[in-house]
């Protein structure tokens, strides 16, 4: 499935090839605190540079991302849709992941992704990988807002969604939009947990 009847509102749109630096500034942004990145990543500064990155040679050419301006970005990957990345992207990635976190943070990053892409479920399904909201544009609605275009799709096609929560804090928002708690697992030893949440079409 490559394509979805999506409508976006006002303010929204379909990211390019050229947002992906946008697309890793807002996730790197909204990940500064989030305890899973924090704990692969062991530097805050290199979050931008490799979600941007994820997003250029993953989820822009194979997936749907969305932006809202500055402020806020989606990144999905459909049915269909391959997560593993190309040996060229594989390169591309493992390098700046080296250069700005070092080594280490490569090895937390590829355990977390073997065992992330373990637990995935094998029924067809929407994947949302990110949804990232600047700090300075908290409390605004613009989490539902973006959220709410995608899973409309969804329940249009009878598609399921599927997340990994980061972040304990964020169950009450994908709660709220219909995610039920699967499971939560360690995506390495000694990581936080993640929490798998699944969405039945509505």
């Amino acid at each position: 499935m490559s394509e979805m009847d999506i409508e976006l509102p006002e303010g929204l749109r379909r990211a390019g090839p050229a947002d992906w630096r946008t697309i890793g500034a807002i996730t790197g942004d909204a990940f500064q605190d989030d305890p899973v990145s924090g704990w692969i990543f062991g530097s805050k500064r290199a979050m931008p540079a490799i979600f941007g990155r994820q997003a250029r040679h993953l989820y822009l050419p194979r997936g749907v991302c969305h932006l809202a301006g500055d402020r806020g970005a989606t990144m999905w990957l459909l049915p269909g849709a391959r997560k593993a990345a190309s040996p060229l992207a594989t390169l591309d990635i493992g390098f700046q992941m080296t250069r700005l976190a070092g080594l280490a943070a490569v090895r937390r990053g590829m355990a977390a992704e073997a065992e992330m892409t373990r637990k995935r479920p094998k029924e067809p399904h929407a994947y949302l990988f990110t949804i990232g909201v600047r700090s300075s544009a908290r409390g605004t609605g613009l989490g539902h807002a973006l959220l709410a275009p995608m899973l409309a799709a969804c329940d249009r096609a009878g598609l399921p969604a599927y997340l990994e929560n980061s972040n304990p804090r964020n169950h009450g928002f994908y709660a709220g939009h219909g995610f039920e708690h699967r499971e939560h697992f360690e995506p390495a030893p000694g990581a936080p947990p993640l929490e798998a949440m699944w969405r039945e079409p509505r």
